[in-house]
């Protein structure tokens, strides 16, 4: 019997003269997938990718590559399904030998059945009606009930076959990875911004990431913490850029130099500088973080204005409006969370205030900054800079 992997669209479904642009995003991302894991064939008809097998070793390894698909943005719902010829009797030959299995241990059950092709010779209700038939026969222990049933059988009869599955997992959601453009997430490691990379990469951008490190005051565990973080995101983006700048000469002077009050507010300043910089010379013409407001002194209302200041380029906070609670339960679900509690200290740590100004004005952050030579830091710390590239690895 065969079988394949259905990938149901999510809301590209929606688009209109330009949806073949973000077919071919998603299309592109699943023949990557496929290639990772063996050989398959991949085709699209109405609003459905079919991945197919084509030798042994695809088919034993269909488990590893579904679940791989199941981390592609653009999908709704995928699910697994036997392949039946589109005569009643194949269609309801199939179904009995392989609907059993998914139903073990189930009392319940009903047909629902969609036929793309109008020229099958039975309605929709017939087809069910005889596929809970040989159902029936094969399992006499189980009842049909149409209102509430354990399990929904589904048969869609398309273009060249029938299709016969039954439980579909939801998908990724979102819009098809690179179908927006480029980011560049500023990746600390912490539980935060991880988070915030995997929500614009579920609204279709491209993410590269900048981090800022101030060895030795923070250790090489602690950037090989954040290279870990992005390597557990190679997971939904496949490949990922991580530009590394160090902040220890800017920290030092903050501290020899400003009020202390001042420190945090004017190291995110300067890090909002270079991550600009960062951005646009990686043809990336936004910049990502994790801030959520009022989480820390940093990441009130007025703080935020005050280090946007310093950037060049729109700062996206996609985590601004959840609470602690509400990002912990995605990177769990992303699988970044265990990483990111490891008690690595990263930059933000260093010199920390004892009472970081919440509600400062710009005029005096300016002439805080003043004190130092901004520009010439930014030109220092720009020349640190080094790039790591990952790839996801299964």
């Amino acid at each position: 019997m065969k079988e394949v992997i259905l990938c149901k669209y999510g809301e590209i479904i929606l688009k209109g003269t330009n949806r073949g642009q973000f077919e071919a995003q998603l299309i592109r991302e699943v023949k990557r997938r496929a290639n990772l894991v063996g050989n398959y064939s991949v085709r699209y008809n109405q609003s459905t990718v079919y991945v197919e097998p084509a030798d042994d070793d695809a088919i034993a390894n269909i488990d590893v590559l579904y679940e791989q698909l199941g981390k592609v943005f653009g999908f709704a719902g995928l699910c697994r399904a036997a392949v039946a010829e589109k005569t009643v009797e194949s269609i309801t030959a199939v179904a009995k030998e392989y609907i059993p299995e998914k139903l073990r241990g189930l009392k319940t059950f009903k047909c629902e059945s969609k036929r793309s092709d109008k020229h099958f010779p039975l309605s929709s209700i017939e087809l069910s009606g005889e596929v809970g038939a040989a159902i029936l026969e094969a399992m006499p222990e189980i009842t049909v009930d149409v209102h509430n049933p354990d399990m929904v059988v589904r048969i869609e009869v398309r273009d060249e076959y029938a299709y016969i599955h039954a439980g579909q997992d939801k998908g990724a959601g979102g819009m098809p990875l690179g179908s927006a453009g480029k980011g560049m997430l500023l990746l600390s490691g912490g539980i935060d911004s991880p988070v915030a990379g995997y929500m614009m990469m579920k609204r279709g951008l491209t993410v590269e990431c900048v981090h800022f490190e101030s060895f030795p005051y923070t250790s090489e565990a602690a950037r090989d913490k954040v290279l870990q973080l992005a390597q557990e995101l190679t997971e939904y983006c496949g490949k990922i850029k991580v530009h590394i700048i160090s902040l220890t000469h800017i920290q030092e002077m903050l501290r020899d130099n400003c009020e202390e009050d001042y420190f945090t507010l004017l190291l995110r300043r300067f890090m909002m500088k270079l991550a600009s910089r960062t951005a646009l010379a990686n043809e990336c013409p936004v910049i990502i973080t994790g801030e959520s407001l009022g989480q820390v002194a940093s990441q009130t209302l007025k703080a935020m204005c005050v280090t946007e200041n310093a950037a060049d380029c729109p700062v996206f906070r996609p985590l601004i409006g959840m609470d602690k609670e509400e990002i912990i339960r995605i990177s769990r679900m992303i699988g970044t969370f265990d990483t990111s509690i490891l008690p690595f200290d990263d930059c933000c740590t260093v010199f920390t205030p004892r009472h970081p100004r919440t509600q400062p004005e710009l005029e005096k952050v300016l002439v805080e900054e003043a004190k130092v030579d901004f520009n010439a830091l930014v030109e220092e710390a720009w020349a640190t800079r080094n790039t790591v590239v990952l790839h996801q690895e299964l």
